[in-house]
């Protein structure tokens, strides 16, 4: 992707059409030196981008700036940081400007240090910071090529960066192919498209180049290249003399790209061979570090053998840097081409062996140099595959491990490799179907390994997330456990972690079951193969499956593994560890690092599956947090990636979290549709678990449109009354609208029982809000003064205020109390509290339920508490119109030219704000709104 025009090195010969171009971004670089600033050039293959960077870069040199340049390479995109290693490597001196964290950060990154991957957030604030310490003294400017081609992690850097460097007296100018994928994030960031050239300038710049040419022949050439200078000026280079004069016929037509791959593939054909052979291993080896190009390529070719590929111009040296790159990507494709496969296997053979303190990239030179099975390199590709999960790399794990499947003696080896790389694809990778095809593969290798852990694990997976049942799922993976811990010989990490996984994935199949049937032989099995199981393993299946009957030494357990586990960098334990803390409500102490999980996932860098599982917790903690807008919105973003991707299994409980939100905020049918939507999913599949989900919006719905009964019979759904479900963990989260919703409907028995059992449970103790939770249930069953004690002790836990959704209710029932008591002065402060709280949160049921309690102890409360408490925009009033009106949300959208999706959030988003709860209050709503504005 690197374009050049041929005529310009390093800015020594003139841009021939391009004065217009160079300086409009020399213009926007001018007051880079005082400003800062960030512009994206992009353009067609060939278009000549890298030779309007070289000649900015080489007239902001001359002005007395300071560049550093870098470019990306298709060998060395798999190669984390190796961009940052180009641009850093001459400010190596400055380091010692950074703080110890800071330096350390980015030594690790660029390959200069030692310890494990340093948070990318760190790394991305102390390049910023390095680049404005040395900018402080010379102005700076970075320009980096072939943006698609570099690293993953260099473009997060080189993204944060780049939209922080207002006033900062750094300028960063970046080039890459125009409708090409990149890892760079550019929205936001200026970008000028490089044209092609036009009538008169292809014509100077064929004339100046080849001035030999018929003007026939000149004309044939200017039709083909289309003011493409790279092809204008290399295209003539393949005809021959006879053909230029036009005494020959030229070649029939060939698509661009074809007659420029075929150019190249004759230039390199005719090097010296030792030429073409160094060129092998700096294609191959992808970084264009000399270093390791010569330490490979030692006894057979050296450096000055670079000198015909350097004269012909198909790679430039950087005697700076002493880094090599091409002058086209098809250049490097070109090599490649024209090699043999010994001379490929041998030139990866000569890197892995220059490579002996590179683990990671010697296994992959090695297992593309093995010409056969091989089964030692095959377990260095698998051990390497492990390190780039570790890392988030799933892609390139699951490549490594094909490759070692590839590479294994054994069938039984190729099979568990295969199957593992499925796993992987479909646990964290986003890759279902391609999953589907490797655990195909695996079983055609070894029909008989169909049992192994990863085989299955990755069956089971593919089966909940399509329309297998549940039941199936467990048998299936049960018996691979079993007959695995049966036939171990012997502990083995890649054993461990096949174990671990199947684990996981098997607590995941019982939680979608909420049955006692399924728990029961998965916890079994755990126990049994007791110091085998890992702690996060073993608290999973305690914390996850069933917290109400957790003992208190497993949370001393759980808030351990937590406390070391809060600034993990592998997003597979990240997200296992947040599983485990969700039910004891400790989400909110693994929050940056979920956070962190979904920010490399936008960027690209965590895996897809890991990506949606941080998205789904924090969507969870956001809601109990009463940060509704914020769980909402990442609700909006999961969804389309589950649909997208094909994972069913996560889809579903972004509507349950949709539900809630809809349910809270009063948009009482979009809830239920939502919670009907979960149900749909579930029931066909025996998911009775996440059925159960379904009905906790159902509750809160019923709850909030004063319909006890019905919120009754849903909460006795999840839990009957008396007792904490087994293995149904979210009826904790419904126990006290339980005992509420039967103390309204004169069930006092029932509430009492189920009061009895909080208080017996784990839950008073598994955190504050749910300590408030009992205490606040039983001061709904206790009599009068007793009751007020509770509630006062209920209000007096400790750090409850994180959860203030909760803590407004138990404040508005404890009005209510108060207020049934006649102790109207008592009730109002609670009242008040609570009022004000739900107003803030949006919770328009709940707003309007507070206001009438409110309003009957004796209080002045405006009937329009709630009601247009906030202005509309012009986009919410325009919905809320239409809605009035009596259009469907499609209506709206295709009126509007927005999803459906959109117009339901703004509605209910809207609803809190004129203080109301259905569409059909919303023409009177309008209507008093429109009279408070015309006063």
């Amino acid at each position: 992707m690197m374009d050049v025009q041929p005529q310009t090195v390093h800015g020594r010969e003139p841009l021939i059409g391009r004065e217009k171009d160079l300086r409009f971004v020399q213009s926007f670089f001018d007051d880079s030196a005082l400003l800062g600033g960030a512009l994206l050039v992009s353009g067609d293959a060939g278009v000549g981008k890298s030779a309007l960077l070289d000649a900015v870069a080489l007239a902001s040199a001359r002005r007395g700036n300071r560049v550093l340049r870098a470019a990306g390479a298709e060998f060395e995109a798999d190669v984390s940081y190796s961009g940052l290693n180009q641009l850093l490597i001459p400010l190596l001196d400055d380091l010692d400007r950074l703080s110890t964290a800071h330096r350390d950060a980015v030594q690790v990154a660029i390959g200069l240090g030692t310890g494990p991957p340093p948070d990318r957030l760190l790394v991305s604030t102390a390049v910023l910071f390095l680049l404005r310490r040395v900018a402080a003294e010379t102005p700076l400017l970075l320009v980096v090529d072939d943006l698609p081609w570099m690293d993953r992690a260099t473009n997060a850097v080189l993204g944060f960066v780049a939209r922080r460097l207002a006033g900062s007296r750094v300028g960063f100018l970046a080039a890459s192919r125009s409708h090409s994928d990149s890892y760079f994030e550019r929205g936001g960031l200026p970008e000028y498209v490089l044209p092609p050239l036009d009538e008169a300038a292809a014509v100077e710049l064929l004339s100046s180049r080849h001035p030999g040419l018929a003007p026939a022949v000149r004309q044939r050439l200017m039709a083909e290249a289309m003011g493409n200078p790279l092809a204008l000026v290399e295209l003539p280079a393949s005809l021959t003399g006879a053909q230029r004069s036009a005494f020959a016929s030229l070649p029939s037509v060939l698509p661009l790209n074809q007659r420029l791959q075929a150019l190249f593939a004759s230039r390199v054909a005719v090097l010296p061979a030792a030429c073409r052979q160094l060129l092998l291993v700096a294609v191959l080896d992808g970084t264009g570090d000399l270093a390791v190009i010569e330490a490979a390529a030692a006894g057979r070719a050296g450096l000055v053998d670079l000198a015909p590929a350097e004269r012909d111009r198909l790679v430039r040296v950087d005697p700076t840097t002493r880094r090599l790159s091409f002058g086209h990507p098809l250049v490097g494709s070109a090599v490649v081409e024209e090699s043999a496969a010994g001379d490929r296997r041998w030139a990866h053979q000569a890197l892995a062996d220059a490579l002996v303190g590179q683990p990671e990239r010697r296994a992959a030179h090695l297992g593309e140099a093995a010409a056969g099975p091989d089964e030692e390199v095959a377990d260095l590709l698998e051990q390497a595959a492990r390190h780039r999960l570790i890392r988030g790399d799933a892609v390139g794990a699951v490549a490594m491990l094909i490759r070692a499947s590839a590479l294994s003696p054994l069938a039984v080896d190729q099979s568990r490799r295969l199957a593992e790389a499925a796993y992987i694809g479909a646990d964290a990778g986003g890759e279902v179907t391609g999953a589907s095809q490797l655990l195909a593969g695996a079983r055609r290798v070894n029909p008989a390994g169909h049992d192994s852990l990863h085989a299955a694990a990755a069956a089971v997976f593919l089966l909940i997330n399509g329309d297998g049942d549940v039941d199936t799922a467990h048998g299936l993976l049960l018996g691979a456990i079993r007959s695995a811990h049966h036939g171990r010989a012997g502990k083995d990490s890649a054993g461990e972690d096949a174990m671990a996984d199947a684990l996981h994935t098997l607590a995941q199949v019982c939680w979608l079951s909420g049955r006692p049937a399924l728990w029961q032989p998965a916890l079994e099995i755990v126990d049994r193969l007791a110091a085998d199981v890992p702690e996060l393993t073993w608290l999973v299946s305690r914390t996850f499956a069933d917290p109400a009957r957790c003992e208190p030494e497993t949370l001393v357990r759980l808030d351990a593994l937590i406390a070391d586990s809060r600034n993990d960098t592998d997003p597979t334990r990240v997200i296992r560890v947040a599983t485990a803390a969700a039910f004891p409500d400790r989400l909110t102490d693994m929050g940056e690092a979920m956070r962190e999980v979904i920010r490399r996932g936008r960027e690209g860098v965590a895996p897809v599956g890991r990506h949606l599982g941080a998205l789904m917790l924090v969507c969870l903690d956001y809601f109990f947090a009463g940060r509704w807008q914020e769980a909402g919105e990442l609700a909006d973003e999961g969804l389309p990636l589950c649909e997208e991707l094909g994972y069913n299994f996560f889809r579903w409980y972004f509507q349950y979290i949709q539900a809630l939100l809809a349910a809270v905020q009063g948009n009482f049918v979009s809830s239920t549709a939502l919670a009907d939507e979960v149900s749909r999913w579930a029931a066909p599949r025996g998911a009775h678990g996440a059925d159960l989900f379904g009905y906790q919006p159902r509750v809160l719905t019923a709850l909030g449109s004063g319909d006890f009964e019905a919120a009754y019979r849903h909460a006795a759904k999840m839990s009957p009354p008396g007792t904490l479900a087994p293995y149904i963990p979210h009826a904790l989260w419904v126990a006290m609208d339980l005992v509420e919703a039967a103390t309204r409907t004169g069930r006092a028995e029932e509430a009492a029982a189920h009061v009895a059992a909080m208080r017996a449970s784990a839950m008073p103790r598994l955190s504050p809000r749910l300590a408030m939770h009992t205490l606040a249930s039983e001061a709904l069953v206790a009599p009068g003064d007793e009751a007020g004690v509770l509630f006062d002790r209920a209000l007096a836990v400790a750090d409850t205020e994180r959860w203030p959704f909760d803590r407004a209710r138990v404040h508005l029932l404890y009005g209510e109390h108060l207020r049934r008591l006649r102790a109207m002065s008592a009730s109002r402060p609670h009242l008040t509290e609570a009022l004000e709280t739900f107003e803030r949160l949006g919770a328009a049921p709940w707003t309007a339920r507070a206001a009438a309690e409110l309003r009957a102890s004796g209080h002045a409360v405006s009937r329009s508490t709630g009601m247009g408490s906030a202005e509309l925009t012009a986009q919410e009033r325009q919905i809320a119109v239409l809605a009035a009106s009596g259009l469907t949300n499609k209506q709206i959208g295709e009126r509007l030219h927005l999803s459906h999706r959109t117009v339901g959030t703004h509605l209910y988003q809207l609803f809190p704000k004129l203080g109301i709860t259905s569409r059909t209050a919303l023409r009177d709503a309008l209507t008093e709104l429109d009279a408070k504005e015309s006063r």
